[in-house]
């Protein structure tokens, strides 16, 4: 075959089945197909990971082990690959001193704008940096919030030391912390706080040189430390999300955070801050939206730096060609949501001169707007155009509609998918009768009649970010949609405001499932609980021999099924363990049976086929709302390390839906579903409404809209051109909103 192709044979890998197929080079390439169809599998574990792996192998050895690792994907044969580079929905994450200007470069642009060009000169580049020690705050060292210790409520006053003074767990009475004071000889271990001296209240909270003579001790004396500087010392450094349990509730209690008193949460210098540029400082300009901050910088007529202008405008209209133009440049990555970050991401490749690379996306449509996909389409495209190979993860069928070539997988999911059902052009997608070409023909209409409210959740005056005294009402006993073009205030209102109103409603977001490769839906769910006890109930055995990660594991593998062999500096190897032949159980284990199958026989079924096993209520339920949420294709057992975003998201949905009778809010909840499922989590939404609870939806998927009893758009743009109502009220009226952008799409649609 030419070279223009990227050619697979025999890919193998999960639940591929023998497939052969040919990507065209220097196209853009959508890959879709029901969700757990394969075509992560064939995308990012088959022809990514081999276009790494082999990359990788071209550095030396000592090179190779401080890289990344990728083990040879189960293919026969991949032909013609180019250098990848994937561009997934990882969120960026970051610390507190990672900003969209320092992960885009931006901010590092804008340094050296003010070092050449601001008045009065401050200093070089670094200057102006909060993570450098020549321009960082050197109160809150670049972090621009300081956090103080309120005293009121770290100790009681009314109690004595022997009495539980110090209101903290590791102070409490008899603790290693609590014998520092009560062996200090300094103070009446009776006496209540309220009854010290002068002397002696400030010798127990700041020490202060006070010499301590420690009773029952021998030695010289040391200066005895205060409660004060051993807590700020010991305490206010530690991660807050670090915390758990009645230590994270004390520290909340008791540590305030708030912007720092000297550069008032600017983070910098006071030499840095007096520098300025047309009148700004460059936090000043740090703090303004990108579409906001181009316009400043763009008339900017400074002869020494008019390249780095230059740059910085380029950056700021890249950020702002991906829909992106509201966020702000000293906005903490780790607030982005995942669509978020894979554009941030996207933005570091726009502007970059290679060409013949092949770039990989995992649905970049997630999180936007329909009327921001066709910005999104044209950057592909631009991709594309410049002589790459573009291969897109997609469900969207505007970006599908883009495609120069389609790839898709199905015909089913998990073991019944696996398969290329159709390649070709899009045209002939569409008369394909797969799953996804009989959904590109589907057209979504408004719902004719909807559900009354039985009352409604008042919103009112809501202010934060780009919401200025917003008032919703939210019917209760209905679905409502809250849809809008990203960065218009959704999630701000939603997630911000309705919690307050409604302390018990429930979120079920985009939050990563927690789980390792020891970790399955059977263990999440719960539901491996019962099941363990009905097997030691039938075999009169302990429940605790038959989990993969207790006292009936194997050995060998310790209940895993497969052995990891770390090769140094080469990929690991993952073989079947040899002892349990991949059942992760002993022999003794396997010699019990329930209903005719062994423990490993059980986690080996998918959550459709388990419905068919086991009629108790407990186990139902939790298998019936993972077929309703789309996974009755997974197997109970399988790693959830092993699956994709939008699995886990679903499986997090499927685990909440047991709670009748509450308020939901969900975090659009299409993301990773096929335009097939999507049919299937609104029959879901609308069973959970009809069973008497209240369903809140932020989403941008117009079949979800439709459906709606009720729908609150927001606006009309983002960042400082939305956070306002523009629609509310049901569907139907939606269609004729003037100014409304989801209205537009709706009419388009016919």
């Amino acid at each position: 075959m030419a070279r223009d192709h990227i050619r697979i044979a025999g890919a193998r890998e999960h639940n591929l089945k023998d497939v052969t197929v040919a990507v065209p080079k220097g196209r853009l390439t959508v890959v879709t197909g029901v969700s757990g169809s394969g075509k992560s599998s064939l995308v990012f574990d088959t022809i990514a990971a081999e276009a790494q792996r082999q990359l990788n192998e071209t550095f030396t050895a000592f090179v190779r082990n401080r890289l990344p690792r990728y083990g040879r994907p189960d293919v026969d044969e991949i032909e013609n690959l180019s250098a990848a580079i994937v561009v997934d929905q990882r969120r960026l994450g970051g610390n507190a001193r990672s900003t969209v200007g320092t992960i885009t470069d931006i901010y590092a642009l804008m340094r050296l704008l003010w070092s050449r060009a601001g008045r009065p000169f401050a200093g070089y580049s670094n200057a102006f940096s909060f993570n450098d020690p020549q321009g960082m705050c050197p109160r809150c060292e670049g972090l621009g919030t300081t956090r103080t210790v309120d005293v009121d409520r770290l100790v009681d006053r009314r109690l004595s030391l022997n009495e539980g003074a110090i209101r903290f767990p590791t102070f409490q009475v008899g603790s290693w912390m609590w014998r520092t004071f009560a062996e200090s000889g300094l103070f009446d271990l009776d006496k209540p706080l309220s009854g010290y001296t002068p002397r002696e209240w400030r010798a127990f909270l700041h020490g202060e040189g006070v010499p301590a003579s420690p009773r029952g001790r021998s030695g010289p004396a040391a200066n005895f430390e205060g409660l004060l500087p051993r807590f700020e010392r010991i305490w206010l450094p530690k991660d807050v999300e670090s915390l758990r349990g009645r230590t994270r509730e004390a520290y909340e209690r008791v540590v305030t955070k708030g912007p720092c008193p000297t550069c008032h949460g600017a983070r910098l210098s006071e030499a840095a801050l007096s520098s300025r540029i047309g009148g700004r400082n460059i936090a000043e300009c740090a703090a303004m939206e990108a579409g906001e901050l181009v316009e400043v910088i763009r008339p900017l007529d400074v002869p020494e730096a008019r390249p780095v202008v230059a740059a910085v405008v380029t950056q700021l209209e890249r950020l702002i060609s991906v829909g992106l133009g509201y966020l702000t440049m000293d906005r903490p990555t780790s607030t982005l949501s995942g669509g978020e970050s894979q554009r941030v991401k996207m933005v570091r490749h726009l502007g970059s001169s290679l060409i013949d690379m092949t770039y990989l996306f995992d649905e970049p449509s997630v999180g936007l707007h329909p009327h921001d996909v066709a910005q999104l389409t044209a950057l592909l495209r631009e991709l594309r155009d410049k002589g790459n190979t573009v291969i897109v993860v997609e469900h969207d069928p505007d970006v599908i509609a883009a495609a120069d070539h389609v790839i898709d997988l199905g015909p089913g999911a998990g073991l019944d998918g696996g398969q290329i059902v159709y390649q070709g052009d899009v045209a002939g997608l569409a008369e394909s009768g797969s799953a996804t070409g009989r959904h590109l023909r589907h057209r979504p209409r408004p719902k004719a009649v909807t559900r009354g409210p039985a009352g409604f959740i008042e919103i009112r005056g809501a202010t934060r970010h780009n919401l200025d005294g917003v008032d919703v009402d939210i019917p209760i006993g209905a679905l409502t949609v809250v849809t809008g073009v990203a960065g218009s205030g959704k999630s701000t209102l939603i997630r911000g405001f309705l919690p307050e109103v409604c302390p018990d409603a429930v979120l079920v977001d985009q939050a990563a499932v927690r789980g390792s490769r020891r970790s399955s839906p059977a263990t999440y769910t719960g539901i491996l609980d019962t099941v363990r006890s009905l097997f030691a109930a039938e075999n009169g055995v302990s429940a605790s021999l038959f989990s993969p990660n207790a006292e009936g594991a194997c050995p060998r593998c310790g209940g895993l099924g497969v052995l990891y062999t770390d090769l140094a500096f080469m990929d690991p190897m993952v073989s079947t363990c040899e002892e349990c032949d991949g059942r992760r159980f002993t022999p003794r284990v396997l010699r019990y049976r329930h209903r005719g199958r062994t423990i490993s026989e059980v986690l080996d079924l998918t959550a459709r086929e388990a419905l068919e096993v086991f009629p108790e209520r407990r186990i139902r339920r939790v298998l019936e709302s993972l077929v309703d949420v789309g996974l009755g294709y997974l197997p109970l057992g399988q790693p959830l390390s092993t699956l994709s975003g939008g699995e886990r998201q679903r499986l997090k949905l499927a685990s909440e839906l047991e709670r009748p009778g509450r308020v939901y809010i969900f975090d659009e909840p299409t993301a990773g579903l096929h335009m097939s499922d999507v049919a299937g989590l609104v029959e879901l939404l609308n069973r959970l409404v009809d069973g008497g609870a209240t369903a809140v939806v932020v989403e941008h998927d117009l079949d979800v809209i439709s459906q709606a009893d009720w729908v609150i758009d927001l606006g009309p743009g983002p960042g400082r051109h939305g956070g306002q109502v523009v629609f509310q009220g049901p569907p139907r009226d939606l269609v004729h909103a003037p100014g409304s952008l989801t209205a537009r799409h709706l009419r388009a649609l016919g």
